[in-house]
């Protein structure tokens, strides 16, 4: 499932007023920032992940390994705050088509 721009502006929007659930610290990211991660996505579905450090290219990293080992989309990317979405069962969220 690819999400459209729409779907993408939809959960931007709903991710605004969200708070970080998860924090990546001067570690980077190990098993147990994977585990929280997965457990986030399976409770809320849209989250945001705070990557710590000021090397741009070490964040896009991080994020694109947290997308590749979780199977979340990858909605934004805005300075330290990564959004993620990954449907559930439940699907809590509706999309627009």
């Amino acid at each position: 499932m690819n999400l459209t721009k729409k779907q993408v502006q939809h959960l931007k929007a709903l991710a605004h007023h969200l708070n970080p659930v998860v924090m990546i610290g001067n570690n980077g990211l190990t098993e147990g920032v994977l585990a929280e991660t997965e457990v986030a996505l399976t409770h809320h579905e849209l989250i945001k992940v705070k990557i710590a450090g000021e090397d741009r290219e070490m964040k896009t990293l991080i994020a694109d390994a947290i997308v590749r080992e979780t199977g979340a989309y990858n909605v934004q990317i805005i300075g330290k705050i990564l959004v993620l979405y990954r449907p559930s069962e439940a699907r809590k969220i509706i999309l627009p088509k």
